[in-house]
């Protein structure tokens, strides 16, 4: 992976993804540069410095876009304002859960995001899906917020429900390409902030569960109930989950039988032992302010807290209960999951018509978390095995 900060892996891991995502070289650079220094103290330190420098390479951006409106330059408007959201987004996930600017900062990567939709005509919407579980003191009328991309052409086409992992946001989704590729191939995507992360997390206060298969009925109900408006094949429903997603795809995939194919981008088979190795600093952090940032996702006052409530986070006795198609990548170097559970989850998937296993490694690249060192290259290859998996069902 490019270590733009030689002695910091999750600084470095942002950077990646940006340029991964569409980043301009030029303006990742003018917005690393300054904090170069302050990499070296480690991955919490500096933090804040580090988005203010992003945030002014944003700014300028958002100058330019608003003169290109003034000029009726919708379409150099809508790029640069989608640059601008970018950034903005990658230096808010490594703020600390404390930070009071942290809302208004994802905020404007939404505003941001929403304003180059509007002016490049993007075929996304903003949705709601009802979120009421019967166990969960939850207010009547709440919600979990997302983006529904629909395919060209008409309709029924399929759909794949996208999830995060611990710190990304449907924001992050969008910005992968990967909804595209899929409406390339004929597939609608619908990108959810689950409870924990996003959205439904930061402006909502949603926490998270290891019972996703909660999540993803809520979701396809929603489906289910507006198929017509959403032009969705309700036969033809697939989950993918990057990150910590590939412990929550599976376990939906699992235990809800209306999807019918699902993808681990990055497995995650047993999270709680990974959680047990972070303790005694094995591996490395996805974010900076590791353990404040995952005692927020679960609500977790302490650590005694943090434990009990996840402690069901693994699928030991789970993806024995897949009984669709199931497709596990991997990056064969990754350095916060390792490569043994993407094999453990392979191994357990018995009851499959279709697991496979894709390991990522030199010289083809992708091996890292997520692959996201080689990003777009491996959602190709997850679009294409998702259309061809699909076409199978008709």
């Amino acid at each position: 992976m490019f270590m733009y900060f030689p002695t910091n892996y999750v600084w470095s891991l942002s950077v990646v993804a940006t340029l991964n995502n569409g980043g301009y070289i030029d303006e990742v650079d003018r917005a690393c540069k300054p904090v170069l220094l302050a990499s070296q103290n480690g991955d919490d330190a500096g933090t804040e410095e580090l988005y203010a420098s992003w945030a002014a390479v944003a700014d300028r951006l958002i100058a330019k876009a608003q003169d290109d409106e003034a000029r009726g330059r919708r379409i150099g408007a809508g790029e640069t304002y989608y640059r601008a959201s970018l950034y903005t987004s990658q230096a808010e996930r490594l703020q600390s859960p404390k930070w009071e600017g942290r809302n208004a900062a994802y905020q404007k990567s939404i505003d941001l995001l929403l304003t180059h939709v509007e002016l490049l005509d993007v075929p996304l919407t903003t949705v709601e899906i009802p979120y009421t579980p019967a166990d969960e003191s939850l207010p009547e009328g709440t919600s979990l917020p997302g983006y529904f991309y629909r395919a060209p052409g008409e309709g029924p086409h399929p759909v794949m429900i996208q999830w995060n992992g611990l710190d990304s946001t449907k924001e992050m989704m969008y910005y992968s390409g990967f909804p595209q590729m899929l409406a390339q191939r004929g597939i609608s995507t619908l990108m959810i902030d689950t409870p924990g992360s996003g959205e439904a997390l930061r402006l909502r206060g949603l926490t998270a569960r290891h019972d996703t298969e909660v999540w993803a009925g809520a979701i396809i109900d929603w489906i289910e109930a507006n198929a017509d408006e959403l032009g969705a094949d309700t036969a033809r429903l697939g989950i993918v989950g990057w990150s910590l997603g590939g412990y929550y795809a599976p376990r939906a995939l699992a235990f809800e039988k209306r999807l019918k194919l699902g993808v681990a981008w990055g497995a995650n088979h047993n999270w709680f032992e990974v959680q047990e190795g972070r303790r005694q600093r094995e591996g490395e952090n996805p974010v900076p302010h590791y353990w404040d940032h995952v005692f927020w996702v679960w609500g977790a006052s302490d650590m005694d807290d943090f434990i009990e409530k996840t402690k069901g986070m693994h699928l030991n006795g789970v993806v024995e209960q897949i009984t669709a198609p199931f497709l596990i990548t991997h990056g064969a170097g990754d350095r916060q999951i390792n490569v043994k559970y993407a094999h453990q989850s392979y191994e357990q998937a018995v009851n499959s018509p279709k697991v496979e296993l894709r390991l990522f490694d030199d010289p083809e690249g992708g091996t890292e978390h997520i692959s996201i060192d080689n990003m777009p290259y491996v959602a190709g290859i997850i679009a294409d095995w998702v259309a061809e998996t699909f076409s199978e069902t008709r």
